[in-house]
């Protein structure tokens, strides 16, 4: 894997989502093949043609607070008063970095400030609270609090983060549409690995979408749920010849990665590897995927990470559950590994938690890693009569396996295709 002050360790992981907010929660819905799919509620007006997704539901930020028992009383004070009154995405944000800062225990001999960065994935994360705002306004924009001109913006994160754990090294926001979260991950790994710091919070920032968004998606002809409207939990079917389209999910996570020296020296627990990632454009402006786009980017990931074909035994799919999306990116898969493909473990997150869009390729790259480290894969729950014989698909139970090698794949509207390289 290189010099060792290149190599790029995972040395902390935190999750808030629909089937688990933390990581061992998170883990046990994983092996179980658990779903967070259900009927959305207290969606605000008017009513909307999406009825159904992966939603947290009954979240408490102060709950959330009382796990982290490791963690100094002055950090857990100021995460509260920092983010008590703030929107879902930052409360998510803040309680899956608290989790992977004491999973990676820098809370007890922590990096110099100016060394450690922070990358937040995602564009337009505050839509739900803008949205939410706009009555009010219309009436009395007189009356707009104040702190709407800083909560809307989408560094709301790094600066809440930043203040909460004294980070002071480079920071900024990637968005990439789905992307996103591979798309920071990148960039976290490019920061770490070049020495620019020595370690980087990369966080999943939670789509909160509001009601416009949602519809507008529906009208798109991306979103499915159209004929499971009333069994929500079997809506989402990626590589099954019932899927309909993406089912949106709610979810915010962290990973940490460090400098493998750094880690080294100061004794931490490491997860897993990440060897490197891609990113490549399609030329394309629209939302539909391109075969030799993704074959490209998985090529040029694994070239990064010094990985062949025959290596690689589990690929986390980006598998949205749209008709035309899962069968390119199984051309794609095709295309890249050949006789190898047989040999690949397939499954898709998203056929648990539903597309957490921004920070899909975070929560997805957590998913990859906790399956490597415990020896599963995780089901594919509605994986029913697949659109394609020829792969190696995880049932509707999980199963042992022994994963080296895996990749992890997003693809973003706009012809943004990205893919992740991890190894155990």
């Amino acid at each position: 894997m290189g010099d060792s002050k290149r190599m790029v360790a995972i040395t902390g992981m935190g999750i808030v989502s629909s089937i688990g907010n933390s990581i061992p929660e998170f883990t046990a819905s994983l092996k179980e093949g658990k779903h967070g799919i259900k009927k959305l509620e207290n969606m605000p007006a008017p009513e909307i043609s999406v009825t159904i997704g992966g939603q947290i539901k009954n979240f408490s930020f102060e709950a959330g607070l009382e796990k982290y028992t490791l963690l100094p009383a002055e950090t857990v004070k100021n995460a509260r008063q920092f983010a008590r009154r703030s929107s879902l995405p930052i409360q998510a944000s803040v309680l899956a970095t608290l989790e992977a800062w004491e999973n990676s225990g820098l809370y007890q001999e922590q990096l110099k400030s100016d060394r450690i960065g922070i990358v937040v994935s995602g564009s337009n994360l505050s839509q739900n609270y803008t949205y939410g705002h706009y009555d009010k306004f219309r009436n009395t924009p007189e009356y707009l609090t104040p702190s709407y001109a800083l909560h809307y913006m989408d560094t709301d994160h790094l600066g809440v983060l930043s203040q909460l754990l004294g980070v002071k090294g480079e920071g900024f926001t990637a968005g990439g549409a789905s992307a996103s979260g591979n798309v920071a991950l990148i960039q976290g790994f490019r920061m770490v690995q070049s020495g620019i710091v020595d370690a980087c919070l990369v966080v999943g920032a939670l789509a909160d979408l509001s009601p416009m968004e949602l519809q507008g998606f529906y009208n798109l002809g991306g979103m499915g749920g159209k004929g499971f409207a009333e069994e929500p939990e079997k809506a989402c079917r990626p590589f099954d010849k019932d899927h309909e389209g993406f089912i949106y999910g709610q979810a915010g996570g962290c990973i940490l990665l460090e400098a493998y020296d750094s880690a080294s020296a100061r004794g931490a627990s490491i997860h897993a590897f990440m060897l490197g990632g891609a990113i490549a454009l399609d030329g394309n402006r629209l939302s539909d995927p391109n075969e030799e786009g993704e074959a490209r980017t998985m090529i040029s990931a694994m070239a990064q990470g010094n990985v062949e074909a025959s290596e690689v035994s589990y690929i986390n799919a980006h598998g949205t559950s749209t008709p035309l999306g899962d069968i390119t990116e199984l051309k794609a898969i095709r295309r890249v590994f050949r006789e190898h493909t047989g040999n690949i473990w397939i499954n898709s997150t998203k056929g648990l938690t539903g597309h957490c869009l921004y920070s899909a390729g975070v929560v997805e790259g957590i998913a990859t890693i906790l399956q490597m480290e415990q020896g599963f894969v995780h089901p594919n729950r509605n994986l029913e009569n697949p659109v394609d014989i020829g792969f190696r698909f995880v049932g509707k139970t999980s199963s042992p396996a022994e994963l080296q090698v895996a990749l992890s794949n997003s693809f973003g509207f706009g012809g943004i295709n990205t893919s992740v390289v991890f190894k155990k």
